[in-house]
């Protein structure tokens, strides 16, 4: 079994594993957003690095497969840095959710361009503004801000892994 898993372990299949579940976690969100539920300003944030994944990752897939170690561990070590980065900062939204931490004073709302002050002002007294510290699904007992924290902090330490074979 642990032979199989190393089999598996390649940097290029650590690369594609990390496109997948990024995709995966984009597609979600979407999906989401899609039924009618808003994103907070943090829940933006926290998809920076799986959109950034969307490149890096090929790119170290890339050129694990084409003997550019030097790259791919670049690629590798900054996706780690950033899915980590992705988990504090969820662990930052976990708090606000749970009311530990002061959430940020910024907020978000679907403001399109006004043509008049009147639609403007109507626009203003219509828009829904999504609130950071209270989460509107739940999975399994835990928030989707608790939840990114886990896949993060996974894809985190699959990027590292990536980095580390990317050696070999």
């Amino acid at each position: 079994m642990a032979a199989a898993l190393l089999r598996f372990a390649t940097p290029r299949n650590l690369a594609l594993l990390i496109s997948a579940v990024s995709l995966a976690a984009i597609g979600g969100a979407w999906t989401y957003e899609s039924l009618g539920y808003l994103p907070c300003e943090l829940c933006y944030k926290e998809r920076v690095p799986y959109y950034a994944a969307f490149a890096l990752a090929p790119l170290a897939a890339f050129a694990a497969q084409t003997g550019r170690e030097g790259l791919a561990r670049g690629a590798f070590l900054l996706m780690a840095l950033l899915f980590a980065g992705n988990a504090a900062l969820s662990i930052y939204h976990s708090g606000v959710e749970w009311k530990i931490f002061a959430g940020p004073s910024d907020c978000s709302g679907p403001l399109t361009t006004a043509g008049s002050v009147m639609d403007f002002m109507k626009q203003l007294q219509t828009v829904k503004v999504v609130r950071c510290d209270e989460p509107t699904l739940w999975v399994l007992g835990l928030t989707l801000a608790n939840w990114n924290v886990v896949v993060a902090a996974v894809l985190a330490g699959v990027a590292f892994a990536g980095a580390r074979r990317a050696r070999l």
